[in-house]
């Protein structure tokens, strides 16, 4: 497979229709089991609502269009009538969408379309407020493989949609030495590159940055570095067309300072993997 087609590149990538549909069934049925057992036992199967979905607090929005997709697998006679746009800002107390149609269907499928609405406006947030804190700066904020399983596309479009950039989605997008491959191999000696991959490799200290420059690989990852060492490390490459990835232990506190020292790259894990869920909710009109 070619290099990844979204690493780093100004193209958002696009949640593909399969793999949305396969996610949300599976969701589905996670939830619901055999069937939404209150609604059948007290809900009429003729009874029809109107519904809000409505913002609890403000949040950049992300994914209000795969909650959509959520009624709709559920009962595709549910009508779902965007009132805030994607990528936006939205305020406490905002109507995000109106519903209608049968209310068996609407109160079965809330659950999972505010689940998965919620937490892909959460990692957006989080992403545009580490982008915001670094500017003017020219780094690039980029997520991790750092995901919870089966969700990573929706987390890393979701990145995207906070500012951020995809580091790779998958380990076949390209070739990322780090330190346990490093143990395993015992030495700094790399094999010949295949064709159409570019190549990362990590170094843990000054020293292993400056023993790593002779390979030239396309990036460096600073990996836990101090910003005294970063800084340095930038200075050295100035002479190699090589990008520089500061990574490990880094979060809003500190992230300014390392943009500040000119790398390119600024990996953060916290953009998906300790993510707070936005509040939203679900009104009977």
């Amino acid at each position: 497979m070619a290099y990844a087609k979204y690493f780093l590149s100004e193209i958002p990538p696009k949640i593909d229709s399969k793999y949305l549909s396969c996610l949300i069934k599976h969701a589905l049925a996670e939830d619901i089991g055999r069937g939404d057992i209150t609604s059948d036992v007290i809900i009429p199967k003729s009874k029809n609502i109107k519904a809000r979905i409505i913002a609890k607090e403000g949040f950049l929005l992300c994914g209000i269009n795969v909650a959509e997709k959520v009624f709709k697998t559920v009962d595709t006679k549910i009508k779902f009538l965007l009132k805030a746009k994607e990528a936006k800002f939205v305020k406490n107390k905002a109507v995000l969408a109106e519903l209608s149609g049968s209310a068996s269907s609407i109160l079965t499928a809330e659950r999972t379309a505010l689940n998965l609405l919620a937490f892909m406006s959460g990692v957006a947030t989080k992403t545009d407020k580490f982008v915001k804190k670094i500017r003017p700066f020219k780094a690039k904020i980029t997520d991790t493989r750092k995901t919870f399983a089966g969700l990573r596309i929706l987390e890393k479009y979701a990145v995207r949609v906070g500012g951020g950039y995809n580091h790779r989605l998958k380990l076949d997008e390209m070739i990322l030495i780090k330190d346990n491959h490093l143990k395993v191999l015992g030495h700094f000696n790399l094999p010949v590159r295949p064709k159409g991959y570019k190549t990362e490799i990590e170094a843990q200290s000054l020293s292993q940055f400056k023993h790593i420059l002779k390979f030239k690989p396309d990036i460096i990852m600073l990996d836990n570095m101090s910003i005294k060492d970063v800084r340095a490390a930038v200075k050295l490459r100035s002479r190699f067309p090589i990008k520089l990835e500061a990574s490990g232990g880094i979060n809003l506190s500190n992230i300014r300072k390392f943009a500040s020292t000119g790398v390119d790259i600024i990996s953060v894990g916290e953009l998906t993997d300790s993510v707070k869920s936005v509040d939203v909710s679900l009104d009977i009109a």
